[in-house]
């Protein structure tokens, strides 16, 4: 006997096989929706950050996927909050990652449209006050700003080739900047 697919109707005079939720039948579908789908829609919606619409497109979309997924299931079978939660949270990731690309291209484009000129003098001045402003500092702090912010080191890689621990670079980091904002206030913001 060939199985029914969930919304089609069963044959004439047959029931519908216990457990398979059908839209006219006795309201799987009904219950399904309205004991998920607060608890559903808050979580997506905390994944999109408050998108409720966008969040109530994945909800709808997932309820459908439980639905239609019951005929492969056991009879008596019932999506549980954790299934339903982690095909939501798919929906969701595969979304992102589909939209992803498409923003960083938008983003890339709306830089190249606005790129600032150069100012040759701006910079010579922003330079000299840097230089000036490291000279002050003690031979140490200086090292590990050059490894860390020119150098673009990580902790553990600056660690590594000054011969000291990553603790040490981590505090000697924060005090060199600390000491840079204490002698140069007005530029607290070129030194964060």
């Amino acid at each position: 006997m060939p199985t029914p697919v969930p919304g089609s109707a069963p044959a004439s005079g047959e029931a519908p096989p216990s457990g398979e939720a059908t839209l006219s039948g006795d309201g799987s579908i009904r219950r399904l929706y309205e004991e998920h789908h607060g608890p559903l829609l808050r979580y997506v919606s905390g994944l999109l950050r408050g998108d409720r619409q966008r969040a109530e497109d994945f909800v709808q979309e997932t309820l459908v996927r439980a639905w239609l997924s019951t005929a492969d299931q056991p009879p008596g079978w019932s999506p549980s909050r954790a299934w339903l939660m982690r095909v939501a949270h798919n929906l969701v990731i595969d979304w992102a990652r589909r939209e992803r690309p498409h923003a960083e291209i938008q983003h890339e484009h709306a830089l190249e449209q606005h790129a600032e000129t150069v100012d040759p003098m701006s910079q010579a001045v922003q330079r000299r006050f840097l230089v000036h402003a490291l000279s002050r500092l003690s031979h140490p702090h200086r090292e590990v700003l050059f490894y860390v912010y020119v150098l673009g080191c990580t902790g553990p890689d600056a660690a590594d080739a000054l011969g000291i621990p990553p603790g040490t670079v981590k505090s000697r980091t924060h005090h060199a900047i600390r000491e840079l904002r204490r002698r140069h206030p007005q530029h607290t913001l070129a030194a964060a």
